[in-house]
């Protein structure tokens, strides 16, 4: 590939899957009134958010092997024109019935993107590339959230809250487009479509419990995110025993995500150098460094809000340089069921980032000493994994000299 054509491709599988976390957050600010407009109790407008993430991260088991079976742009068209269609009929809603549902569509919709996109940089790209490739787009999904949240409050107080949905069927047409004239198509095999479809995803998914590099990676992958998740439920409630409002509680929190987006930053650098099993382990070694600092000075009585925020820069970091080869590694590893490995990835990394957040609410939460335990202890399970893992390569290289 040409240089252009080269970057070009990069930034539309990055917009195929930063467009599902636009669509879950841009309307976060939207949501405080939307009980007042629609006349209905806060846990009913919460039913907006929960069926969208349900449906996101439900989906993706369905879309991952059906990408292997039928080729990758195939899914990938189907998932934005239901993601869009959803966008659409949400700007239209009268009710919170009918806004509910097309949020749930929208959200089945938008699943396609983020394990196709996954799927596709397996498909595209090769060795160390393939990991700065996954970097970008973990930049990407870094500034996403807090930009939509942005973006999303401006047009609700400019032109409206259906406005956020206005905004996102037109970019689901954007991508309609972008997709269908700039991405290759994946070829499924000659004999896929001899089978079932559920039986062939059946065996798909059989073929990957029974792989044991797949599972680890999956695991560090996903208590990784369960750390990350209960930092982000905890972190507001420490804050708020330190005297931080709400208006400043942003600012704190932020830090880590922006220290994600420099630690994928400098893994797009370091990975031609030294290697992604080297990137890993640094990756790993500065999250639980940034923990155990913060867990250090809370020990300590450093009960301050700076204490909380600035060890964790280093747990961002770590995270920016471990995901991306975590992810590499996980669509890689059978990459003839590069699509199954990603949607299995996409749930439990929602699934236990789900669990990693409600744990928070099981202890109390008068400065950080709890949280950086509970944090200290999902890390943790992420190095065993990560150990574990590397320690199997090694052995399987060994074996094989």
């Amino acid at each position: 590939m040409t240089a252009p054509r080269h970057g070009a491709l990069i930034a539309n599988l990055v917009a195929q899957l930063a467009f599902g976390l636009l669509a879950m957050t841009i309307c976060i600010p939207s949501m405080q009134g939307w009980g007042a407009i629609f006349g209905s109790n806060q846990a009913a407008v919460q039913l907006t958010f929960s069926g969208y993430v349900v449906a996101y991260g439900g989906l993706q088991l369905l879309y991952g092997p059906l990408s292997d079976r039928l080729g990758r742009k195939k899914i990938l068209l189907l998932g934005i024109a239901l993601g869009g269609l959803g966008s659409l009929l949400a700007a239209l809603a009268g009710d919170l019935l009918m806004l509910t549902a097309a949020r749930v569509l929208q959200g089945a919709g938008c699943a396609a993107g983020m394990v196709v996109g996954r799927a596709m940089v397996q498909d595209l790209f090769d060795g160390p590339e393939r990991t700065r490739v996954m970097a970008y787009i973990g930049m990407a999904m870094g500034l996403v959230p807090p930009l939509a949240t942005i973006i999303g409050g401006q047009l609700h107080v400019r032109l409206g809250w259906q406005a956020n949905f206005v905004l996102l069927t037109g970019l689901a047409l954007v991508l309609f487009v972008a997709a269908w004239r700039g991405l290759p198509d994946h070829t499924a095999p000659a004999d896929a479509q001899q089978t079932h479809w559920l039986r062939d995803m059946a065996s798909s998914y059989a073929q990957l419990a029974r792989a044991p590099g797949f599972l680890l990676y999956v695991a560090l992958l996903s208590m990784t995110t369960a750390t990350f998740y209960a930092f982000l439920a905890g972190a507001p409630i420490v804050l708020g025993s330190y005297g931080v409002g709400p208006a400043g509680i942003g600012y704190h929190i932020m830090m880590v995500p922006l220290a994600y987006i420099v630690g994928n930053y400098l893994t797009t650098h370091l990975v031609h150098r030294i290697g992604e099993r080297t990137v890993m382990r640094l990756g790993q070694g500065s999250s639980l460094l940034g923990i155990g600092l913060m867990l250090a000075l809370a020990l300590a009585g450093v009960d301050t809000p700076l204490a909380l925020s600035l060890p964790l820069l280093l747990l961002g970091m770590g995270h920016g340089l471990l995901v991306p080869p975590t992810l590499i590694g996980t669509v890689g590893l059978l990459p003839a069921l590069a699509g199954a490995a990603a949607a299995v990835a996409g749930l439990m990394q929602q699934l236990m980032g789900a669990v990693g957040g409600f744990v928070v609410g099981l202890v109390p939460h008068d400065g950080a000493v709890n949280l950086g335990w509970l944090m200290l202890a999902l890390s943790a399970c992420a190095a065993l994994a990560m150990a574990r893992l590397q320690h199997g390569q090694a052995a399987r290289r060994a074996a094989a000299r």
